[in-house]
């Protein structure tokens, strides 16, 4: 089911604010800038090598991003993101176990068009966590 930490997601108030904070700081190459108009954001990705942390700013006022800024404006961590191989099937999996989905019965995709959902925070140790379709 579960495979791997795919990425942490950070919500930022100014992506290019960001970027150049991790190069100037920390030495990290931030990634080509997207958007997913589904979720409502623009983001772009520094990769680890074993993971990603991924920097979300809202693109929309109604998106949930923008909601978390408002209640932080400076930002912080969203969510984590576990790699799992189908969606579908591990989100009725859990379901059997009484793991909430949000949104359930509503297919969302990420930026690369691949499959996800989100576990609600009550039912994974307070923290949200998306689940990600990965290709094997």
């Amino acid at each position: 089911m579960i495979t791997e930490l795919s990425h942490v997601s950070i919500v930022v108030p100014d992506l290019e604010a960001a970027a150049r904070l991790l190069s100037a700081k920390y030495g990290l190459e931030v990634g080509a800038r997207m958007e997913n108009a589904e979720q409502g954001v623009r983001l772009a990705c520094v990769e680890l090598g074993n993971g990603r942390i991924e920097l979300m700013e809202p693109s929309r006022p109604d998106s949930p991003v923008s909601k978390f800024l408002e209640r932080n404006p400076k930002g912080g961590i969203h969510h984590v993101c576990l790699g799992v191989d189908d969606v579908a099937k591990t989100v009725r999996a859990f379901g059997e176990n009484g793991v909430r989905v949000l949104g359930e019965g509503e297919p969302q995709h990420n930026v690369a068009g691949a499959p996800i959902a989100f576990i609600h925070p009550s039912d994974f140790l307070g923290a949200l966590v998306e689940l990600e379709q990965h290709k094997a």
